[in-house]
């Protein structure tokens, strides 16, 4: 229960933080639109954000985060406040080297490579103001992870939702009062994102003081020190998947700029509307399902390993599936109700609309491959998902070069989202075989008829939803008619599913204490 009750934390300030970076987007929409300083925006912005998943919450936080905690309990929170210090003076280093060498590239690829006129120019000075940021936002993510092995997840869970209120702030606050023309207001929200990294730090910083640690920076000693060693070593593999990843999602914004100069702000907010339910199910699957894993596995209990899989496999089709086929049949009125007002026309709530479509899938894809890697991880296997992820990153990047190639306009964004779609398909696949091979062999049979059963409930229910929604949105507004069905919506599915997958979801409910009496009843 003490488990159950530290993931509800995570959980709910994650619920917060999506809201927060939904709202955000629906302002973006109403200022920029889908236009070509908003998808500017976008591909500046993901630069400093490969960095945070490198450096800040990704490879380094895992591999900073046992070693500290070893340090603390054997040599005291003097060392460890050293070891902190240390780690914060190679980030400053590494990473300072890192944006003033981008800064001094940006200046050669605008004036240098680009002609004058190139939508590729209007990126640059966006990014040079949010480089900083890449630096900002990793020692906030260190700081989180001592915050996390003391046990204040609320104040670490919290600190992304600075990012939002700032950014709203910047939205809100100052650029109405800014020139419509130009980049003033763009640049406004760019700089508002560099703030936002200090305010990070700044809100953590007496929470950090509380447990015992100082924000302090130790520029010396960190070339010797055989825990600063140990932490470099074991976020090698780490680092290349992720780094192979991020890479591959900037490639693929770039590409998206080079087919549209729309396309990249279309990927980005349809992007947001899925992250919404794969954040609250598919992240707190992964959260839940690692440390889960590795008990088993340490008392050598291969079998609970399996039936835990695939329990949570099982979970993920009820849950998702008629989540992913509602978003792809409503996907206009989900996007029009959401972004439609201001520089967001019509023809942005079709693009967007297209790729929401496409990415919906992915609900089902994504969340699968978060219950099949921690698996690996448990194993204290990293290199094997990065092997599988680097060859599929590959063909990724072919289908999405293809799409930009040879499909029409308003449909390359379509072909880059279902690539997406398709290399965590295979990803997931490969990674089943592999397990497979290594004596871990779930029932694909079973799986694949609970897939199945899923999907044709949640085709008669998004049928019914159509049709529901077309007579309703016909005398009523759209949003109430939208709401409509979305009430009505799961007292179509979840009979069915009772009906046709009566043990699934019986043992579904099972996970639920309060609906333990409904099993018991049947």
């Amino acid at each position: 229960m003490k488990i159950l009750s530290k993931v509800g934390i995570v959980s709910a300030m994650t619920a917060i933080s999506r809201v927060f970076g939904l709202v955000r987007e629906v302002v973006m929409a109403n200022f920029f639109g889908t236009g070509k300083l908003q998808s500017a925006f976008v591909i500046a912005f993901r630069i400093p954000n490969l960095f945070r998943r490198l450096f800040g919450e990704g490879a380094l936080g895992a591999a900073f985060v046992p070693v500290f905690h070893e340090i603390e309990a054997k040599e005291g929170r003097e060392r460890a406040q050293l070891f902190l210090g240390r780690i914060f003076g190679i980030l400053i280093c590494v990473l300072g080297a890192i944006v003033a060498i981008g800064i001094l590239i940006s200046y050669g690829v605008q004036y240098w490579w680009c002609a004058p006129d190139s939508r590729w120019v209007v990126a640059m000075p966006l990014m040079r103001i949010m480089l900083p940021y890449a630096l900002l936002i990793c020692l906030a993510a260190i700081i989180s992870a001592v915050l996390n092995i003391h046990d204040r997840f609320a104040i670490s869970s919290l600190t992304p939702v600075i990012l939002n209120i700032v950014w709203l702030i910047a939205l809100v606050g100052i650029c109405p009062f800014l020139p419509a023309e130009g980049m003033w207001r763009i640049g406004a929200v760019s700089l508002g994102i560099l703030l936002a990294g200090i305010a990070q730090i700044l809100f953590q910083l007496p929470e950090l003081k509380r447990v015992g640690y100082f924000f302090r920076v130790k520029w010396s000693g960190w070339q010797t020190s055989p825990y600063v060693k140990q932490v470099l070593f074991q976020m090698g593999p780490a680092s290349l998947g992720i780094a192979l990843a991020q890479i591959n999602i900037c490639m693929d914004g770039w590409l998206a700029f080079y087919g549209a100069e729309w396309a990249p702000a279309v990927l980005e907010y349809a992007d947001r509307i899925i992250y919404l339910p794969l954040g609250l199910f598919g992240t707190a699957f992964a959260t839940v399902l690692l440390p889960i894993y590795a008990k088993q596995y340490a008392a050598g209990n291969l079998n609970e390993v399996l039936a835990t899989f695939e329990s949570a496999l099982k979970n993920i089709f009820i849950i998702m599936a008629p989540m992913a086929l509602g978003l792809c049949v409503l996907a206009a009125p989900t996007v029009s109700l959401i972004y439609e007002r201001g520089a967001f026309n019509q023809a942005s709530v079709l693009w967007t609309a297209r790729a929401v479509a496409a990415y919906a899938p992915g609900l089902l894809a994504f969340s699968a491959a978060k219950t099949v890697i921690p698996i690996f991880y448990a194993q204290k296997d990293v290199k094997t998902p990065v092997k599988v992820a680097s060859w599929c990153i590959l063909g990724n990047f072919t289908l999405n070069l293809l799409s930009v190639i040879f499909l029409p306009e308003g449909w390359r964004h379509v072909g880059i989202a279902l690539s997406t779609v398709l290399n965590s398909m295979v990803n997931t696949w490969i990674l089943l075989y592999i397990l497979r091979r290594r004596g871990i062999k779930p029932n694909l049979f079973g799986l694949c008829a609970t897939l199945f059963k899923t999907l044709f409930a949640a085709g008669v229910m998004a049928i019914a939803v159509v049709y529901l929604f077309a007579w309703l949105n016909a005398w009523m507004p759209m949003g109430l008619a939208y709401l409509g069905v979305v009430c009505v919506a799961p007292f179509v599915y979840f009979p069915l599913i009772l009906l046709i997958a009566h043990q699934e979801f019986l043992a579904f409910l099972q996970e639920f204490p309060l609906l333990k009496r409904f099993k018991r009843r049947h």
